[in-house]
């Protein structure tokens, strides 16, 4: 009974655990707070150009929709403390007075049934304690998994829109010059009409890659949860180079079933469910048991002692629904796990084989596309040099280049978010996640 009255709140409620988790996963520190003030820090941070690790430690140490998450860990850690402690006794007093005789009836009773299923309950709010951190780790990693993934997106994006620019001072220069060719009978309607129509698609690109780039980036503050002047921050003009080779994983899907949270938070449900399925079945018959000290006095008699016993007659109900009840919820978090499980893999094949297949596309680019794309433009230049090529030939060069180049871009973009989601799933989980990929 002494125990059950010291139990109390921790003094971090859990974060410690939650950061630790989250570290582990994220690969960098993760400083994880419900209410401190962290105004200071993020600016140090925002004060250079972002990198993908520290718009992760921003989004950890700023976000708001975090901080509400990681409020739901007060909430468990309370029931876990509260199923701890003891029911507080209940104290009876009774005064009845007639004619010359005055009656008192005191008592004071304690609830046994709770006290003797007070280390079950105990065990069951821990495990499902335990779940909750897990489950504000895998959030905490899901917002690390789509910062990285909202970050690339924008870097691309701008780094797209800056290359949209030079593909519009080409078009410009190739129509203003077929507008002065048409006009002294070099240059054909059609010609003119087609080049025209290049021109104005290129004016349109330009406007979508804008608003992508804007839009990409405005994604990124959410994520961050930045606002007012903090929204200017800078970032690269590039996205970060491939990796000399892919990385290798064998035994990726083991990993999983071993790293991710959500596999961990549902083994932790289904063994607080048995236990509380135990629980139903040892109090399906009788679940309320009072028992306690008795006091009587009357005019003119001695007090008389004694002791005071109330329980529940199953006489309504026998408690088969309730343990009906808790076997079903049982086997459905049984077959949650499973259904985990059985995700995990799948994703884990499927995120390796995206990862792969960028990864070759990236590098096929880079090393192939447009060192080709390069090779074809200096042979064009030289041409035109010789007088053997037009400058419009040379302009359509230049912007088919420019074209590879951007296509480049894109592919870069998708394997750093592949790679992303390949850790994700394999370290974090399934939540649902926020789309960057234009």
């Amino acid at each position: 009974m002494l125990l059950a009255g010291c139990a109390s709140l921790s003094n971090d409620g859990g974060l410690a655990a939650v950061s630790r988790l989250t570290q582990e996963r994220i690969g960098q520190p993760a400083s994880l707070s419900r209410d401190a003030d962290n105004s200071q820090q993020v600016r140090a941070l925002l004060a250079q150009p972002l990198t993908p690790e520290s718009a992760v430690q921003i989004a950890l140490l700023n976000s708001p929709a975090l901080k509400a998450s990681l409020a739901e860990l007060g909430v468990s850690e309370a029931e876990f403390v509260q199923s701890g402690r003891m029911r507080n006794p209940s104290l009876g007093f009774g005064r009845i007075r007639g004619g010359s005789e005055t009656e008192i009836d005191r008592s004071v009773t304690f609830d046994i049934a709770g006290l003797l299923t007070l280390p079950a309950r105990s065990r069951i709010e821990g495990r499902r304690f335990e779940q909750a951190k897990l489950q504000a780790a895998a959030q905490a990693v899901q917002l690390a998994a789509d910062t990285r993934r909202a970050y690339f997106t924008a870097v691309a994006a701008a780094q797209s829109a800056a290359f949209a620019e030079q593909v519009r001072v080409a078009v410009d220069a190739s129509s203003e010059l077929a507008e002065k060719m048409a006009k002294v009978g070099n240059w054909s309607k059609l010609d003119q009409a087609r080049e025209r129509a290049f021109y104005q698609d290129a004016l349109t690109q330009l406007a979508r890659s804008r608003h992508e780039a804007t839009a990409s980036r405005e994604q990124l503050i959410r994520l961050l949860g930045l606002w007012g002047e903090q929204q200017n921050f800078a970032l690269p003009d590039r996205l970060p180079d491939l990796p000399p080779q892919p990385q290798e994983m064998n035994d990726a899907e083991a990993q999983a079933l071993t790293q991710r949270l959500d596999m961990q938070a549902a083994r932790r449900d289904t063994e607080a469910t048995a236990d509380a399925l135990g629980l139903t079945k040892a109090t399906g018959f009788i679940n309320v048991f009072d028992a306690g000290y008795a006091n009587k006095s009357s005019t003119g008699k001695p007090r008389e002692n004694g002791y005071q016993v109330s329980f529940e007659l199953p006489i309504f109900d026998w408690g088969s629904a309730k343990v009906a009840r808790a076997q079903a919820q049982y086997m459905q978090s049984v077959h949650r796990t499973t259904d985990t499980a059985v995700r995990a893999r799948s994703e884990v094949r499927e995120a390796y084989s995206s990862y792969r297949t960028t990864y070759d596309i990236a590098r096929h680019y880079r090393d192939d596309v447009v060192p080709l794309r390069k090779k074809i433009s200096d042979e064009v230049l030289l041409r035109y040099n010789g007088m053997l090529a037009s400058v419009f030939e040379l302009l359509a060069d230049s912007r088919e280049q420019l074209n590879s180049v951007n296509t480049a871009i894109e592919t870069q973009r998708d394997f750093w978010i592949a790679e992303t989601r390949l850790h994700t799933a394999v370290n974090g989980g399934s939540a649902n996640e926020t789309r960057t990929t234009p």
